[in-house]
């Protein structure tokens, strides 16, 4: 048997009786990853958080929210062609009304997220040192997205 070495913070107590929530609008530039993690570090500063969580949650059902690395763009360009391999646009869709992007990028969200929480500690998110927010659009021309940000827990 292996030993390992295990450490853990001390734990902090939060009274969650703020909530502060707003909605941000990106414009997207068509298929592709959109780093939103310093319009959602704005928004906390903006809010005054401290301790808690912001959910991030994107409304729409053909672009969706991810957390991933943000050092090297390779990393998003194999992502997109992973997604593309799983979702076609030649796979012989019923749904064909908004053009053949569109189910596909229904099917790309369903694997992906449109909701993510991430905690908030000491006022900063509680991203890892290569981790960014992405919006990523699945549909081929730009759209108008809506985020909504909502953080919950302690102000300064």
């Amino acid at each position: 048997m292996t030993s390992r070495s295990i450490s853990r913070s001390a734990p902090s107590t939060v009274s969650a009786t703020t909530i502060i929530s707003s909605l941000l609008t990106v414009e997207t530039r068509g298929a592709g990853f959109t780093d939103l993690t310093a319009d959602v570090r704005k928004f906390l500063r903006e809010a005054g958080a401290r301790e808690g969580a912001v959910t991030v949650f994107i409304r729409h059902t053909s672009a969706s929210l991810t957390i991933q690395e943000n050092a090297d763009p390779s990393v998003l360009a194999d992502l997109t062609t992973v997604l593309n391999r799983l979702a076609p646009e030649n796979a012989g869709w019923v749904h064909d009304t908004e053009g053949p992007d569109d189910m596909p990028a229904h099917v790309k969200t369903m694997l992906t997220a449109t909701s993510l929480q991430v905690p908030v500690l000491g006022s900063e998110l509680a991203l890892g040192t290569w981790q960014a927010i992405y919006l990523i659009e699945h549909r081929a021309r730009p759209h108008r997205r809506e985020i909504v940000l909502q953080f919950m827990g302690s102000t300064v």
